[in-house]
């Protein structure tokens, strides 16, 4: 559901831009010590790798002439907390617009909060963790996850035609729109559920401190080894976006299929704006790789730079949201470090006032 900024008015998709800034600006503060300890750190530069290469492998849906890829916001919630899962899929979504050119500039605020603020501030807290907490399991994980994966996806699904719907887009009527988009995405969910249940399943089996620090909001222990893990995901990540992601389908992604019932194509021209044709040069101007491929590729595909692009991809992610972990996680421990100081010259002056106290009183 990486919408285009032709679905969208300036005024929308300004107004979510600045809603989902706010929904990321909140989840830094609420951030805690625990949810970026030094165990989780590499843990979501990790995760924002794999979900980017995880993006770029649309599979197909049977039967419907469509075909679909996991959002990862129920994914990344479960291994690392809302907070910073959230805060992780805003860069992938940010480095996918910017250099990939995967989805506009003007509508990410809105892919944000369809693919993000839903699923890792809404859904995780509200579905996948009451049905995990009476303790996880191989089933519990899987129903939470298909679950949470469809719910996240059709409030997604139902996010895009809203926000079309208010920009005034009249190609795409609000019933008409809604009663393509809910069905497809049902099935889209119910194939990123099952792909979501078994990464985590995976994961609790080989390291189960991982989502149970998570679902406490734990740190750690400083003595569970977590190489083997982060080797695995680092691994399946490259592999994922530098070969797999080759023979990824080419059919319509949901959004765009639904486009197509509609209008008989899968894009709209977009209307005539100066911010859309502002937003339209930046990302002509910061992508590198448009549509995963070389600049000068055309309509033509071209393997390598898909490969490339994947694996480019992964490793900018990766340092990216690693890099944003580490900041968040030293601001914390240096203004903790501040508050500790002065809490302890506070009570030493108080002391010290005690004393003179004292000292007036004997005299």
């Amino acid at each position: 559901m990486h919408m285009a900024d032709a679905l969208l008015s300036p005024a929308v998709g300004l107004t979510m831009s600045a809603v989902s800034a706010a929904a990321v600006a909140y989840s830094v503060k609420k951030t805690k010590k625990t949810d970026l300890c030094d165990k989780k750190i590499p843990v979501m530069g990790v995760m924002g790798a794999f979900v980017f290469a995880a993006q770029m492998i649309n599979f197909i849906i049977p039967a419907t002439g469509s075909s679909g890829h996991i959002g990862g916001g129920i994914l990344l919630a479960a291994m690392i907390g809302s907070y910073p899962a959230l805060i992780s899929i805003s860069a992938v979504l940010i480095i996918q617009s910017l250099l990939f050119a995967d989805g506009g500039i003007l509508a990410l605020g809105c892919t944000i909060f369809n693919l993000g603020v839903i699923p890792c501030l809404i859904i995780y807290p509200l579905i996948f963790k009451p049905l995990v907490k009476k303790g996880m399991t191989a089933g519990t994980i899987t129903l939470a996850s298909i679950f949470s994966v469809v719910a996240a996806l059709q409030l997604g699904a139902f996010g895009v035609v809203m926000q079309t719907t208010l920009s005034g887009i009249t190609e795409l009527p609000f019933v008409t729109f809604l009663l393509f988009m809910q069905p497809i995405h049902l099935a889209i969910g119910i194939a990123e559920g099952i792909i979501t249940a078994a990464v985590l399943c995976f994961v609790y089996k080989i390291r189960p401190e991982i989502m149970e620090s998570t679902f406490d909001r734990t740190a750690i222990k400083s003595g569970i080894p977590m190489k083997h893990v982060l080797v695995t995901l680092a691994v399946a990540a490259i592999l994922a976006g530098g070969f797999l992601s080759l023979y990824a389908s080419s059919l319509p992604d949901g959004l765009e299929w639904a486009i197509e019932k509609i209008t008989g194509s899968t894009e709209l021209a977009a209307k005539e704006s100066s911010v859309i044709e502002g937003v339209a040069s930046i990302q002509e101007t910061t992508s590198f790789m448009p549509d995963y491929n070389f600049r000068n590729a055309g309509e033509d595909s071209s393997g390598a730079g898909t490969a490339i692009a994947g694996i480019a991809g992964c490793a900018v992610t990766f340092l990216f949201a690693w890099a944003v972990a580490v900041t968040i996680s030293a601001v914390r421990k240096k203004r903790r470090s501040f508050q500790d100081t002065e809490g302890t010259g506070s009570t030493e002056g108080t002391e010290a006032q005690r004393n003179t106290s004292r000292e007036k009183q004997d005299t």
